[in-house]
């Protein structure tokens, strides 16, 4: 692999609800990491809505971008954006104007897998090497790996991801959005551990039936919102160090990263240092700007796939929204 130095690479990250435009430089100085996050006025995430909304502030937000790294346009070597997973509206309207800057530009276009690129943003970030990583949003929840030549899921959900349960229980609630948050806070508060489905399948997760069991007991009236709350996270939680606990014990991994926008959440981090060093591993926790769905992880991962000898082009830039990232070959690890 060959290193190219004094590359800038600017990253479109569109996969759901955050537009980001990241831009990043190949000796690992984050230039730039906006976000403008689309907020529904109810519901979850519609993804028409949700693209729309990237679509009007794809502009501006790649100007306050260019603005915030103190350089033009002319000064970026690279486009990237995520090619999948995600919703496909957004995913498009992501990859249109990567296409329209590498076209009107004249600059190469890399397309990145985003769960790909949330573990190669942490290993940035944090130093790791070589680490099992646990990756949890609201659209993920996967415990992977590399393993000769790709990323390899040693465990996942089988239906919705652990952050999608969290929110969807926020709004049967009535309390904020992303859920995340707020169901951390109401949590510290609780004491009264509420019998739920506890849903581990093999290596692998099920959320909707604890989405199911936590809401019909939220309608019930008998529970206090911060019992609720307890009893959720310390449910879903223990369902993951279970998982990452195994995987790490079957790799042998001396590293476990933590990342997606539900590593914010203090609960699961402590849980994932104390599995860590139970197993002899060092644990990392990804700053949250880094963690969250954001341009920068686009941006880096471009940069090193570039390097590693990757292109995309404009004829094969369409978006896959089915995209796994056990899929994808990583040279840039051989």
């Amino acid at each position: 692999m060959v290193w190219f130095s004094d590359l800038i690479s600017l990253g479109i990250e569109s996969t759901a609800d955050n537009l980001g435009i990241g831009i990043v430089s190949s000796d690992h100085e984050v230039l730039a990491n906006y976000v403008k996050i689309h907020v529904p006025l109810e519901g979850g995430i519609h993804p028409r809505e949700a693209a729309r909304h990237h679509s009007e502030y794809m502009g501006a937000s790649i100007k306050t971008a260019l603005n915030q790294a103190g350089i033009t346009m002319s000064e970026v070597d690279i486009i990237s954006f995520a090619q999948g997973p995600g919703l496909g509206p957004c995913l498009r309207t992501g990859a249109t104007g990567a296409r329209a800057l590498a076209a009107y530009l004249n600059k190469p276009l890399v397309g990145v897998n985003h769960c790909v690129a949330h573990v190669e943003i942490g290993r940035m970030a944090t130093g790791a090497v070589d680490p099992l990583t646990l990756y949890v949003s609201g659209g993920n929840t996967i415990v992977s790996g590399y393993e000769s030549g790709r990323y390899r899921i040693f465990g996942e959900t089988l239906d919705i991801a652990v952050g999608n349960c969290f929110d969807t229980f926020a709004r049967a609630a009535g309390l904020e959005y992303p859920g995340g948050p707020d169901i951390e806070r109401k949590a510290a508060l609780g004491s009264k551990l509420i019998p739920l489905p506890y849903a581990v399948k093999g290596m692998d997760l099920s959320y909707s039936g604890l989405l199911t069991s936590i809401t019909s007991e939220y309608e019930t009236g008998k529970h206090s919102i911060e019992d609720l709350c307890f009893s959720l996270q310390e449910t879903a939680y223990a369902m993951l160090g279970e998982v990452t606990e195994r995987a790490l014990a079957h790799t042998s991994k001396p590293e476990l990263l933590l990342t997606g926008g539900v590593a914010a959440n203090k609960r699961l981090a402590s849980m994932v240092r104390d599995i860590a060093e139970d197993h002899g591993a060092t644990p990392f926790v990804v700053p949250i700007k880094l963690a969250q769905d954001n341009g920068a992880m686009i941006a880096w991962t471009g940069i090193i796939a570039y390097n590693a000898g990757y292109r995309t082009p404009l004829e094969s830039s369409y978006v896959n929204p089915s995209w796994r990232m056990d899929q994808v070959e990583i040279p840039w690890r051989n």
